[in-house]
């Protein structure tokens, strides 16, 4: 047993050496930056929700929850790892690696699996705008429930026993082990992986054709009564695609390298290269809130509203031509002593 534990201590160490001084503050530099975008941003969208009672919906309470999985992987993930990296070495020990390793992952699949909810809540709103099945507040309160609990299941048996959190790429970050060629290890991964990606994914996918395939044969069709609000489900369904999209962009490479490595356990992949989807992931937490600021245009105003404490630069813009002409008198009465005095 010695030789192999003087083995692993070399092969960590020349892991450890892999990044130089330089490199590991460039990619604390990284990883500060989106860490930091993601908790303000995250925080943003969580304040003005609470805030504002108009955006208190089924579909808000889901981007809340999508919120708060995003700023939780930032505080426990994104910071530490930044700190860790900008060290050069993994700082918080085997307890704080196992407690990073769960605390990220807990999250982070809780995030996928409300990205589901919000898929499936599109699929209703939108295919079924005046069917039978209507999604209400219990539905999407029970999608979250289940979110969680479905993330906490699957990611508490490493503290007891079946599988493991451990260092990952340059040694700046933990996840559940799915490098490792233990049996006990790979049974996990492959559930996990089955379960807590596949499960989701499918489901995420599913509903988005069954959107996507119900709009195009509506845009074929000439709708005159409720298009309006129709032409909203349909933009708030884009947006919900693209974040579904970016999600899928950040975390399926990292998913993918994990997943290669269970099936071959030959497979060896440079910690460096190891390291590009792991950071990808991490940085997935900025993309949602830019998104749903970006692409919802009430949300939009309510977001510039708080952050310039109450004055909104673009309301004046927003005001149809006539109610502009009407301000735009009602601030020059004051001015105007007489007609004549108008002309000048």
């Amino acid at each position: 047993m010695e030789p192999c534990v003087a083995d692993r201590n070399q092969t960590s160490d020349s892991v450890a050496e892999v990044l130089s001084p330089r490199g590991y503050r460039t990619l604390a530099v990284i990883l500060g930056v989106s860490s930091v975008a993601g908790v303000v941003l995250n925080l943003l969208v969580i304040v003005i929700t609470i805030r504002h009672r108009q955006l208190r919906q089924p579909l808000s309470y889901a981007l809340v929850n999508l919120a708060v999985c995003d700023l939780g992987c930032a505080l426990f993930g994104g910071l530490p790892t930044t700190v860790s990296s900008a060290m050069g070495h993994f700082h918080l020990g085997k307890v704080g690696c196992t407690l990073e390793g769960f605390t990220v992952a807990f999250f982070g699949i809780a995030s996928l699996c409300t990205v589901a909810v919000i898929s499936v809540e599109r699929y209703i709103v939108v295919c079924n705008p005046v069917g039978g099945v209507q999604f209400q507040t219990r539905h999407a309160v029970g999608g979250l429930l289940l979110s969680w609990l479905w993330s906490f299941l699957w990611n508490t048996p490493p503290l007891f026993g079946w599988g493991s959190y451990e260092m990952e790429g340059v040694r700046i970050s933990c996840a559940p082990k799915w490098q490792s060629a233990d049996s006990g290890d790979v049974s996990y991964i492959i559930m996990y992986f089955v379960f807590c990606f596949a499960v989701p994914f499918s489901i995420i996918m599913v509903s988005y054709w069954r959107l996507l395939w119900t709009l195009r044969q509506v845009s074929r069709l000439q709708v005159s009564q409720a298009r309006s609000t129709y032409r909203m489900e349909v933009h708030v369904a884009r947006m919900v695609v693209v974040m579904v999209l970016a999600f899928l962009l950040t975390w399926l490479p990292y998913a993918a390298m994990a997943l290669s490595v269970v099936v071959d356990s030959s497979l060896h992949i440079h910690p460096v290269v190891a390291t590009v989807p792991v950071v990808l992931a991490k940085s997935s937490t900025v993309y949602n809130p830019i998104i749903y600021i970006f692409m919802n245009r009430q949300f939009q105003r309510l977001a510039v509203q708080t952050v310039c404490c109450g004055w909104n630069p673009w309301a004046l813009s927003e005001l149809h031509p006539s109610e502009v002409e009407s301000t735009v008198a009602s601030l020059n009465k004051g001015q105007r002593s007489s007609p004549k005095g108008s002309l000048k």
